[in-house]
């Protein structure tokens, strides 16, 4: 999927030469709800309004960072909307955008920054807001490149990022026959005669990998892939340890033929947006000490720690996928706005695998003591209870008010009625055509003991049963 997605030889994200070909929009490939309605973005400008509000109104020392923030357009529909709260946009000392592709990056510049220049800097790009001299919009390749500093608070937006993270398919199998003394397979024939087999076969259920081969050319027909998903025949690296870092997979083992998707990149950024909000876990352990007689290995370098006093901050994820079970077989191809295989034209076809949300939220609590989880919850949900359908009745009274002025006629008018009405309804639409069922929303929050309401109850955020505290 990374080589795919974002080869530094050519991808789908990242081709080598500037193309007009756009992904985004009814022209490209898929349509994702900023380009479909403006509302989105301004929902989610005020979703970080209130938890803003909701965690003292902190006046400085905040910024904003998106993931894969596709042309810009739901970062600008933030910031427009953050606008009208001027006590937070002056809060807000910068914005950081992760991106891996220089034409998407260029395509965020025009649209957020006009015409200030583009500079490089230390972690890769910046330039100024067209909404603020006073506001830098830095942009990054990695989000490890974006210092981790426990004196700020970040609000983190990952709107259909984590379904392009790269995934490890794996599947059950059973342990093979009981084999009887003698047989061929448990000796070994040497020069010297047989011995004994040394390999002592597995005794219950094995997770197998499913990796990326080349079709046999006598099953490869004219039009078809030239690659295709196989079960490796041993065990890998990955199927001995992935698989094992979760009570949720370690149930479906003994399932024969059960299949599940981890994506370790996908944990690896819930597990930094954790820590971003709450402070790494306190080291609980000293550092092993080789047996005696044994000589000590080299380990990796150890996570430098992130202390936060005050957790603070907030995550915002977006994306598709099932809201309480592991994805499988979900690994899939977008081509113009149609379901195809992934290995069809790999580099200009989309690629992507449904997120496992609860994977990510497992990640978060563990990695920070000062974390909490909330959803997931449809997008329809979402949106309904952060006021889509109001905010809709307003911009078509607006539109109706300014039509008036300028005396334009009726026909624009119903367009523009059309258009407003026509894109919420798509984004909260629960049917299999809409997008209000298959996207869910999950909430990372600051984990603080003492926020119990009057009710006894915990404080639940905007969009997720809560409300907003003044």
């Amino acid at each position: 999927m990374r080589q795919c997605l974002t080869s530094d030889l050519g991808g789908y994200y990242t081709p080598k030469t500037s193309s007009e070909n756009d992904q985004f929009g009814t022209k490209g490939d898929f349509v994702t709800s900023p380009e479909i309605s403006q509302i989105f973005g301004e929902l989610l400008g005020l979703w970080v309004v209130a938890e803003w509000i909701a965690q003292g109104r902190r006046g400085e020392g905040v910024y904003l960072m998106e993931m894969g923030p596709g042309r810009g357009t739901l970062m600008d529909d933030m910031l427009r909307t953050i606008r009208n709260f001027p006590p937070l946009a002056k809060a807000i000392e910068a914005v950081y955008l992760v991106e891996a592709s220089q034409n998407l990056r260029l395509a965020q510049h025009k649209l957020l920054c006009g015409e200030n220049p583009l500079t490089e800097n230390s972690i890769g790009h910046e330039s100024t807001s067209k909404y603020s001299p006073d506001l830098k919009i830095i942009w990054a390749e990695d989000v490890r490149f974006i210092p981790q500093d426990p004196t700020k608070t970040p609000f983190m937006i990952a709107h259909e990022f984590f379904d392009a993270l790269p995934i490890h398919v794996f599947q059950s199998v059973p342990p093979p026959p009981p084999q009887n003394e003698g047989d061929a397979a448990d000796t070994i024939q040497t020069p010297t005669g047989p011995i004994k087999n040394p390999r002592r076969l597995p005794q219950g259920h094995q997770w197998r990998e499913l990796v990326v081969s080349p079709t046999p050319p006598h099953r490869l027909k004219e039009g078809e892939p030239e690659f295709e998903l196989t079960m490796a025949k041993a065990a890998t690296p990955h199927s001995m340890y992935l698989p094992e870092t979760s009570s949720r997979y370690k149930a479906l083992k003994d399932v024969d033929g059960a299949t599940i998707e981890v994506s370790p990149e996908s944990l690896a950024y819930a597990r930094d947006f954790a820590i971003r909000l709450g402070g790494s876990n306190p080291e609980t352990s000293a550092p092993s000490q080789p047996a005696a007689g044994r000589k000590a290995v080299a380990s990796a370098p150890r996570e430098e720690a992130v202390m936060k006093d005050e957790p603070s901050g907030a995550a915002l994820i977006i994306d598709y996928g099932p809201a309480s079970t592991i994805p499988a077989n979900s690994l899939r191809g977008i081509k113009q706005h149609t379901r195809v295989s992934p290995f069809t034209s790999p580099g200009t076809t989309d690629v992507s695998a449904d997120v496992d949300f609860l994977a990510l939220a497992e990640s978060a609590i563990n990695s920070s003591p000062g974390v909490e989880v909330h959803g997931p919850v449809s997008q329809a949900l979402f949106l309904t209870a952060m006021g889509i359908e109001e905010r809709a009745a307003q911009l078509v009274k607006k539109a109706m008010v300014e039509k008036g002025r300028t005396g334009e006629g009726k026909e624009e008018l119903t367009e523009v009625v059309k258009r407003i009405e026509g894109g919420w309804q798509r984004l909260v639409d629960p049917s299999p055509q809409g997008m209000g069922g298959l996207y869910q929303v999950m909430a990372m929050l600051p984990f603080r003991p003492e926020q119990v309401g009057e009710d006894g109850k915990r404080r639940r955020p905007v969009g997720f049963g809560g409300d907003v505290r003044l």
